[in-house]
């Protein structure tokens, strides 16, 4: 699965089908299709939905921007000193090829089938404020992050700790020439898998469903090990990316409320959403 580009979607895909349909007991294609003919008839969902998209090429942008901007600062060697050998002693305790390509798997493939089946479970429930507060989230999180990663640099502990080692090309062989564009070595300050994957764990458990805020909140606490086991993220990272998710959470709610609260009492109350926005 994860010789391509092409197998790593197509298994994300087919994940991504499992989970919506362990949660809903729904078919996932019929579920599909309801959400993208939701898209058609109600434009407040379909604002929002491309806002949060549009979020998530923003950090296309400053990948870009980085390379304009040419910051000095490096602050990689203040988190090395505060917390010395906490990574390589995770690493080297649990190091194994079984756990490696376990790892992997949460941290490439379940990372996104979760961010992907949340719209689709919330959906198929009618949860419209679970569904518009992780939309709103979302946008907050990366909105958030980028200031960071611009001008708070942090490398990635294998770049800069002489005993931690990247094991995710163990599986994933071709991992930096297909999958490193996503991200930059110095964009770990705050942890955007801790921040995300804490992010869908805190709205899932208040969700309709208490089995999917289950497997949320399971898949979150394997996917924030992965970052320590697999030598990607500092300790630190991930404290900042649970800060951001709680604020980010928070701050979403807020905002659903205030700004998509009347649209919620009015969403699906038939068969069609309403077609206004």
């Amino acid at each position: 699965m994860f010789q391509s580009m092409t197998t790593i979607t197509l298994t994300t895909i087919a994940v991504t089908f499992l989970i919506v349909l362990w949660a809903t007991h729904h078919n996932p294609l019929n579920t599909l299709f309801r959400f993208l003919s939701a898209l058609r008839h109600d434009r407040l969902l379909l604002f929002h939905v491309l806002a949060a998209l549009a979020v998530l090429l923003l950090n296309k942008l400053e990948l870009k921007l980085e390379q304009v901007l040419h910051w000095p600062l490096d602050f990689t060697p203040y988190v090395y000193r505060l917390e010395g050998a906490f990574i390589p002693f995770i690493q080297h305790s649990f190091e194994s090829p079984l756990v490696t390509a376990v790892l992997t798997f949460f941290y490439i493939i379940v990372f996104t089938s979760l961010l992907v089946s949340s719209l689709f479970v919330y959906f198929q429930q009618r949860d419209c404020h679970a569904l518009y507060t992780l939309l709103y989230a979302i946008m907050l999180n990366y909105f958030i992050a980028i200031p960071f990663f611009l001008f708070v640099p942090v490398y990635e502990t294998w770049v800069y700790h002489p005993d931690v080692e990247f094991l995710i090309p163990h599986i994933y062989p071709s991992f930096e020439q297909e999958y490193r564009a996503m991200s930059g070595l110095d964009n770990c300050f705050p942890s955007l898998h801790t921040s995300m994957s804490v992010t869908l764990a805190l709205i899932a458990v208040r969700s309709k469903s208490r089995l999917f805020g289950q497997i949320v909140s399971v898949c979150a606490g394997i996917i924030v090990f992965s970052i320590f086991y697999l030598g990607i993220h500092w300790f630190l990272d991930a404290v900042a990316g649970t800060l951001l998710a709680l604020i980010s959470v928070k701050l979403a709610r807020h905002l659903t409320l205030t700004s998509v609260g009347s649209h919620i009492k009015a969403f699906w109350v038939h068969d069609k959403p309403p077609s206004r926005l």
